[in-house]
């Protein structure tokens, strides 16, 4: 294969079998990622300055600076100066000749600390490596020991075990920044949930647990600092080495299968043996192979620099001792991690929205033991915020790379189970934090699909699935154009908002023409965020509306129920009124349920719940749009209340990994009522909310409306005033209810003051 830079030639590396003892069946593996052109960390150079160059992080010619005393230097070296930039490695004078000699010669700065800190050589190199961030303007810092692009890279070394084996029981790996294994890992538990981790570690490391002794002479795995990428709970068991007998290991595996290679890789080497005598007939073993024996000819296999530090005077164990997890060790031992390592889960919400799921979610968290984070550019948007309890990272969610900075700086992986929101905006930010820290999540481009109404009428056509006709519209003299192929009327609306904000049905060329030159001209939506400045114009369909509320699982989507809708105030497509379950023939159940299936599998959603709006027509159901977060409008109260399942619950433990369930444990109907003014004014009294709350049946009134706030007509979902919530045997029983309830609850409307153009609306936005 011919590449054009040598950055390119990264990746797909060999697979060997080794020639062990083991029990019949057994097949042990090497992945041969010293066969890089440099070794293992070339994926993870590439993977984290190629993304960075993607963000705008990193600019073009501005230096990189990275610690590293071997193989990330040289995978830095290689694509950093491949792509243009100037790169400074800090490093210690445990650096061996062969790479000092690489990277001098690829054209790189090296700052070689004089002597350790309280914190070990790595302490030392941090102290240095700030200095060179402050001194150069513009630097990129890798940041391999935190920064979730670097198991993020070993999606693709995963990849390559998936295609060239299929199954894989046991996945062995040494552990340094606790990138490789943990990155691995969590790809491969994607379709392998049973997957077994070793890690292994070195006698002095400080990474499980164990006594930290900073002069221990292996390097390539262990550590004096607990990288912020390390996450022991995905690792099932770790094994220690010491000096000696990793370095026996290596000449072993050299002499044994021919394979010259550094204390890494030796160390791997010898855990495999264990590992395969242990292993059940037919197991399939994979062992990560790091680095090259060339950087270690003068101290590995160079029996003067073994005599020179004594090595022979440490004790060798031929087998390993089990022990219990936090044992100090000396010499080869193993211990199981379960249980072992006991850190808080945080469950970290990306904003969320204001009409009642989302506090709700924050509280719903304590009962799975996870602790809420609220990560959130306005705290003060979110009313009872500070009586859920949950911790509040103020930073800009409008921008990807604040949000990760956030992230990085305040936790380590192994503190974070998750990460989740309620509000229809931010559902691709969770989507993108999701893939970079490896957590269960739909696909970015699936749910940036779905969001994107323009980009989901093109994927739905190609997949044939019944919505209304359509065309895009980018400027305003497109306009007349769309009206001719979709006729009249229309429905004009933007491609990326929510809460029927800017829908209009227009009747003429005319309203057309203004409504989608209104929606062109907004830059940015409620929230603060670049709008899409795209524009639908469809056609009306004039038929029963429903929701159609799913919940994927590895791709496979389940119906939970369909809801009926109303709504109100044409020309606007504002909810009135919602009843659950829908009351509906079989035959038209089942095919909205099919056309929605369809439609999901056509966007690639994998986790989560769906709200998918569709119109029931007599040439069957068309799509009105897809949002991939739970349903909006409390219809998630109306589920529980009416089967028992809680929707809410249920996203939040497919966030985290968790077993979901829908089965209902009881039958009924639920139904929530809007309040929506009847005309402009100023709301000037509430009354009747508790003769409303006494009627049988009615489970919630809520006013949202604050007196002395603007009012109108509703043309979105942010001008209504509050809800009414009941449950009943029946769907009429609901309808009863609900009449009865809303004609109780009294809501007063004086006309505004003349020139107080200064009062607020009625209604907090979402």
């Amino acid at each position: 294969m011919i590449y054009g830079s040598m950055h390119e030639a990264i990746g797909r590396t060999p697979l060997v079998r080794l020639r062990l003892d083991a029990p019949d069946g057994v097949e042990v593996y090497a992945k041969l990622e010293l066969a890089n052109p440099f070794a293992m960390k070339d994926r993870v150079a590439r993977h984290i300055i190629l993304r960075a160059r993607n963000q705008g992080v990193l600019r073009p010619g501005a230096p990189i600076v990275e610690s590293s005393s071997g193989t990330m230097a040289l995978g830095i070296a290689l694509v950093g100066r491949a792509l243009g930039h100037e790169v400074h490695i800090v490093t210690d004078p445990r650096i061996d000749t062969v790479t000092r000699a690489k990277l001098r010669s690829l054209g790189c700065e090296l700052h070689v600390v004089a002597e350790m800190t309280s914190q070990g050589w790595q302490g030392a190199r941090l102290e240095r490596l700030d200095e060179l961030v402050r001194d150069l303007p513009g630097a990129f810092w890798p940041q391999q020991y935190s920064n979730p692009d670097n198991p993020g890279a070993y999606r693709e070394l995963a990849d390559e075990l998936r295609a060239d084996l299929g199954r894989i029981d046991t996945l062995v790996g040494a552990v340094g920044s606790g990138g490789s294994l943990c990155g691995s890992v969590r790809a491969l538990r994607r379709t392998l949930p049973d997957l077994w981790a070793v890690g292994v570690d070195c006698v002095g490391s400080a990474l499980f647990d164990q006594p930290d002794e900073p002069r221990r002479l292996q390097s390539g795995l262990g550590n004096s600092l607990l990288p912020k990428n390390l996450d022991r709970r995905i690792i099932d068991e770790v094994h220690w080495l010491n000096d000696r007998e990793a370095f026996e290991a290596s000449v072993a595996l050299a002499g044994e299968q021919q394979i010259f290679a550094g204390n890494t890789s030796g160390s791997v080497y010898r855990v495999l043996g264990d590992v395969a005598a242990r292993a059940r007939p037919g197991s399939r073993i994979v062992g990560i192979f790091p680095d090259r024996g060339d950087r270690y000819a003068d101290t590995v296999h160079d029996p003067d620099h073994w005599a020179a530090h004594r090595l022979g005077e440490l004790e060798v164990s031929l087998s390993p001792e089990a022990v219990d997890y936090g044992t100090p060790v000396r010499s080869w031992s193993r211990a199981l991690i379960k249980g072992g390592v006991d850190k808080d889960q945080h469950l970290l919400f990306i904003e969320s929205n204001t009409t009642g799921t989302g506090m709700m979610a924050l509280r719903s968290s304590a009962a799975l033991d996870l602790r809420p984070v609220l990560l959130t550019g306005d705290p003060d948007r979110y009313l009872g915020l500070g009586e859920t309890g949950c911790e509040v990272l103020r930073c800009d969610t409008n921008d990807a790379n604040a949000l990760r900075s956030a992230i990085q700086e305040r936790f380590t992986r192994e503190e974070i189970a998750g990460v989740t929101t309620t509000s229809d905006f931010y559902v691709p930010a969770v989507a993108d934090l999701a893939e970079w820290l490896g957590l269960p999540g739909s696909p970015v481009a699936a749910v940036t699909l779905c969001r994107n109404k323009a980009l989901l009428r093109a994927k739905l056509a190609e997949a044939g699935v019944g919505q209304p006709r359509f065309a895009v519209v980018t400027a305003p003299d497109e306009v007349a154009d769309a009206v001719a192929e979709v006729g009249l009327p229309c429905v004009v609306k933007p491609a990326d908002d929510s809460g029927s904000n800017n829908v209009l049905l227009c009747r003429t060329p005319e309203e057309a023409a203004v409504q989608a030159e209104l929606i062109l001209g907004i830059h940015t939506n409620v929230r603060g965020m670049p709008t899409a400045r795209t524009v639908l114009v469809e056609e009306f369909v004039d038929a029963p509306e429903f929701s159609v509320e799913m919940f994927s699982r590895d791709g496979v989507a389940e119906c939970v129920g369909v809801t009926a809708k109303r709504v109100a105030g044409a020309p606007y497509f504002v909810e009135s009124r919602h009843v659950f379950p829908a009351w509906l023939p079989t035959e038209d159940r089942a095919a909205l349920v099919d056309t929605v299936t369809a439609a999901l599998t056509a966007c690639g959603v994998e986790l989560g719940p769906t709200h998918t709006e569709v119109r029931l027509t007599a040439d069957g159901p068309v799509i009105i749009e897809i949002n991939p977060r739970l349903a909006g409008g409390m219809i998630p109260e109306l589920i529980r209340l009416t089967t028992g399942v809680d929707l809410l619950e249920q996203q939040l433990r497919a966030a985290v990994g968790l077993a979901t369930s829908l089965a209902p444990t009881r039958k009924g109907y639920a139904g929530i009522q809007f309040l929506i003014p009847g005309r402009e004014g100023v709301l000037t009294e509430v009354g009747g909310v508790a003769a409303a709350t006494g009627i049988a049946g009615v489970e919630q009134v809520r006013i949202t409306g604050r007196v002395g706030a603007r009012m109108r007509p509703a043309r979105n979902a942010y001008d209504r005033l509050g809800h009414v919530i009941v449950s009943a045997a029946t769907p009429a029983a609901v309808d009863d209810v609900l009449d009865a309830a809303v004609a109780a609850v009294r809501l007063e409307v004086a006309d505004e003051p003349t020139g107080d153009a200064a009062l607020p609306r009625a209604s907090a936005g979402h």
